[in-house]
């Protein structure tokens, strides 16, 4: 019986943190061994707010170094740039025309708050229709399975909805998709504000901890984290701050929240947050010392073989969607 398939990606956009690599690609590594997976650098959902040309290139490598050093194995997955395979914005126009509607879109949480930074006047309208081309990227592939974080789970639902529709139009012809979250990494949530998630592109450096920062760095951002009235070291809802930074240690050390509260009875803030420092930073320097010895070189001839193969996936299901809507191939 052959694997189910997965697939997920990233933009190539701000400094990616340990709640993208908590709340993703550490989900991807792990899952790699049980589906097919297929893993995309999102360069064309980066466009739909400004970029800098030279800087969304180099970050473009970037992310997938950062898939490499962190264990995907392009033995086992494909890796590639969705710009590079052009079925994608295909597949995003014919769903546009025959299955999405505009009430869909303006449901979408995500775009209200991304549009409100710069004003809805302002806001493309690749903004406002990314969702859609989310839903063929993940169709694209007969996508069983999507690991995301919570935030991205309406997305998901999205696909589903546009898979159903279009298979009763038009028949039998895409997977319906599934989205997998994990609990502990479903939402990691910002240092200086619980109430919202860690964000790459937040206003303060304290918001995040960039899988790029140097040791000193992590010290001083944990330390500066904010924390909950009292003192004791629990994981309940009504310490939202703590429950994070549990979250973090949990998933980082490798073990449950349940084992963090344990390991630290009887002890201070202060005590858990200089253990929690020092388990970041165990993790992120062989993290960077991994990245540093892959090459540009290494990185580009990893993303064409993998574009050349989800390219021959991708078409053989844009044949198949031609020919319903009644295209001539």
């Amino acid at each position: 019986m052959s694997k189910q398939r997965i697939f997920s990606g990233i933009q190539p956009s701000g400094n990616l943190h340990i709640g993208n690599y908590l709340g993703a690609i550490k989900n991807w590594v792990a899952l790699q061994d049980q589906y097919e997976s297929i893993f995309c650098v999102v360069d064309m959902h980066a466009i739909t707010v400004p970029q800098d040309p030279e800087i969304l290139r180099k970050k473009t490598i970037e992310i997938a170094r950062i898939y490499l050093a962190a264990g995907i194995d392009p033995a086992q997955s494909t890796i590639f740039i969705q710009s590079h395979v052009k079925a994608h914005a295909e597949l995003c126009w014919i769903l546009n025309s025959v299955t999405a509607r505009m009430g869909d879109m303006e449901k979408m949480t995500q775009f209200k708050d991304k549009s409100q930074k710069e004003g809805t006047e302002r806001a493309t309208v690749g903004l406002f229709d990314y969702p859609v081309l989310m839903a063929g990227d993940i169709l694209l592939y007969d996508t069983q399975t999507v690991p995301v974080g919570q935030d991205q789970v309406q997305h998901v639902e999205l696909a589903r909805t546009l898979a159903r529709r279009f298979n009763k139009r038009f028949g039998e012809t895409f997977v319906v998709p599934e989205y997998f979250v994990k609990e502990e990494g479903k939402m990691i949530m910002g240092l200086d504000n619980p109430e919202k998630k860690m964000s790459k592109s937040a206003a303060s450096e304290y918001n995040y901890i960039s899988l790029m920062d140097n040791a000193d760095d992590v010290r001083k951002k944990i330390r500066k984290a904010v924390t909950d009235s009292g003192e004791e070291i629990v994981y309940r809802d009504d310490k939202p701050a703590l429950k994070n930074l549990i979250n973090i240690y949990a998933l980082l050390a490798n073990i449950s929240t349940q084992d963090v509260e344990k390991k630290f009875v009887g002890k201070r803030y202060g005590d858990f947050k200089n253990d929690l420092a020092e388990t970041v930073v165990a993790f992120l320097v062989p993290f960077q010392k991994r990245m540093s010895e892959i090459s540009d070189e290494d990185v580009l001839t990893v993303l064409r073989s993998g574009a050349k193969r989800a390219g021959e996936i991708a078409e053989k299901k844009m044949q198949e969607v031609k020919e319903k809507v009644g295209f001539i191939i």
